[in-house]
């Protein structure tokens, strides 16, 4: 289970923000996570409800969870596609001239204190 050492490095990050910048709570964390990046949601979910109970500025922290799409680009036909529905292998010239786009990340997009 990955998704437990990806809360803690996510956690982690928004509590040294929160300390540096002299924050008393974290209300709100959103992040943007790639459909592709292996990331279950429901145990990066509860990872994380159970992970911040146990830190000074995010007890009560509500997640957002948005899933980016992954869309693979085909070199050959200049094509965009769903990387999920498709694979690596272009379904309009069935090129494996391709690469990943978007959705193998996890990122930060926002984060809301008093």
């Amino acid at each position: 289970m990955h998704e437990l050492g990806i809360v803690v490095h996510v956690v982690k990050q928004v509590e040294e923000l929160a300390t540096k910048n002299k924050v008393n709570k974290v209300t709100e964390v959103t992040l943007e996570v790639g459909e592709v990046s292996g990331v279950v949601k429901e145990y990066f979910i509860d990872a994380f409800n159970w992970y911040v109970k146990r830190t000074e500025h995010m007890k009560e922290c509500k997640l957002n969870y948005i899933t980016i799409k992954g869309i693979t680009y085909c070199e050959d036909c200049k094509q965009t596609y769903s990387t999920v529905e498709y694979g690596k292998e272009c379904p309009y010239c069935h090129s494996s001239h391709t690469y990943l786009v978007t959705g193998k990340d996890v990122f930060i997009k926002d984060i809301k204190v008093i």
